[in-house]
This record gives structure tokens, C-alpha cells and sequence, in this order.
């Protein structure tokens, strides 16, 4: 059981910290919504003529721009507070997993990871697990064939490896033991 929780607390970790990263932001923008946007407003409005003020239109942009970030932070972060690991499948694709995927019509192999839409870096080979790629693959299996309709058109892509998030955590457990 100790192992399990460990193993669950590292994930826990992992979200975290991209929650973590999200709050940053969000304090940065209220930051500016709140301190930084108003002195340049005030500065101006001093300007006199608001009409053909620049500066005060382009803090009004910039006020609606940053409020706009913040909903869309805070939408991300009750979502990600929402995510339940235990219920991350094993054995399946699911979230953090690492598949290695054989395209059927090319021929080509490529490495993916699953992650949320913040962690996204397709140098890294990230797909989203709520991208029409990501959704393809989800709950699929080593050997699984999924048949992925894309903008691009039909990817039939065949599941040659697997790693799970649980197996992620579990070596990262073990390499905190040695």
C-alpha cells in the first residue's frame, strides 16, 4: 500500500507543479490588472482627449486582453484540480503515457506523450490527450490499431510500445530507492 501512495503522490507532484506554473500567472496578470493597468490608465487620462489617447486605448486592449487570459487560467486550473490519478488507466493509454506508434500507410515510426494542453511541446513529441490524436489513442492497448480521422485526413497508426504515467512513477520511485 506505501508503494501505491507513493507512487500516486509523485503524479500528484506532477500536477502540481503545472499548477503551480498556472497560479504564477495568474498573480503576474492580476498583478496588472490591478496595479500596473490602472497607473497607466490614470497616466492617460491626465493626457486629456481620451478619444485620440493612444496610450488610454491601448491599456482599455490590453485590460481586456489579460482579463480574458485569467478566465481561461482559472477555467485550467478547476479542470486540473479535477483530475483524479487513480482513475489514469493502466496497462492503456491514458494521461503521461509514452507510446511509440507505427503509421500503417507510411511505414514511419514516431515517439508521442500524452499531456495536458499547458505542457504541450511538439519538440518534445507532446500531443494533447484532448486533441483529436490524443482522443484516437486513448484506452488503446500494445498491438492496437487506432484509426484516427484527422483535418489532414485517416491516420492508421499501430501501438509498438507503451509506458503508462504508473510506469513513469513507478521507475521514478525506484530511482529515488537507489
Amino acid at each position: 500500500m506505501a508503494g501505491r501512495i507513493f507512487r500516486c503522490d509523485l503524479g500528484f507532484q506532477m500536477l502540481e507543479e503545472i499548477k503551480k506554473q498556472l497560479q504564477a500567472e495568474v498573480e503576474e496578470l492580476n498583478y496588472e490588472l490591478t496595479v500596473t493597468l490602472p497607473a497607466t490608465l490614470k497616466r492617460a487620462i491626465q493626457n486629456g482627449d481620451l478619444r485620440e489617447n493612444g496610450d488610454y486605448h491601448a491599456a482599455l486592449e490590453r485590460q481586456q486582453i489579460v482579463g480574458a487570459r485569467l478566465s481561461q487560467l482559472r477555467g485550467r486550473l478547476g479542470k486540473l484540480s479535477q483530475i483524479d490519478l487513480t482513475k489514469v488507466p493502466r496497462g492503456q493509454v491514458g494521461l503521461g503515457s509514452r507510446v511509440k506508434v507505427k503509421d500503417l500507410d507510411t511505414g514511419g515510426s514516431e515517439e508521442l506523450e500524452l499531456v495536458i494542453p499547458e505542457n504541450m511541446d511538439f519538440d518534445r513529441g507532446h500531443i494533447s490527450v484532448s486533441s483529436p490524436l490524443g482522443r484516437g489513442l486513448v484506452d488503446r492497448k500494445v498491438g492496437d490499431v487506432a484509426e484516427i480521422q484527422l483535418p489532414a485526413g485517416t491516420r492508421k497508426l499501430k501501438i509498438l510500445t507503451l509506458r503508462t504515467l504508473h510506469d513513469q512513477i513507478a521507475d521514478t520511485a525506484s530511482d529515488a530507492k537507489r
